[in-house]
């Protein structure tokens, strides 16, 4: 009897690291597309800079390039959660 129920209590232990290695995963996936979507957007945006900031008004300008910092420091953000995440699942 006394085994029956460690046997159980070891098996819903396990069933949730695989629950929480999974959810882990998905966030991480994630996590994954927005840094994606934010380094092809802050590339994009330098590469307008790069062409076209000389035909651009001056507040336009200084728009982009805080734009870009605020992207730059997203990308940096999304990299420490990423981070994160591995790191636990290399805990699990």
């Amino acid at each position: 009897m006394e085994r029956a129920r460690l046997s159980a209590t070891l098996e819903g232990a396990r069933r949730r690291a695989v629950s929480e290695l999974d959810r882990l995963k998905e966030q991480l996936i994630y996590l994954r597309l927005w840094m994606g979507i934010v380094v092809v957007a802050e590339i994009s945006l330098l590469g307008w800079l790069a062409s076209a900031a000389e035909n651009a008004s001056d507040t336009i300008r200084w728009l982009a390039i805080a734009t870009a910092v605020l992207l730059g420091f997203g990308i940096y953000l999304l990299h420490r959660q990423i981070q994160r995440r591995i790191d636990e699942i290399g805990r699990l």
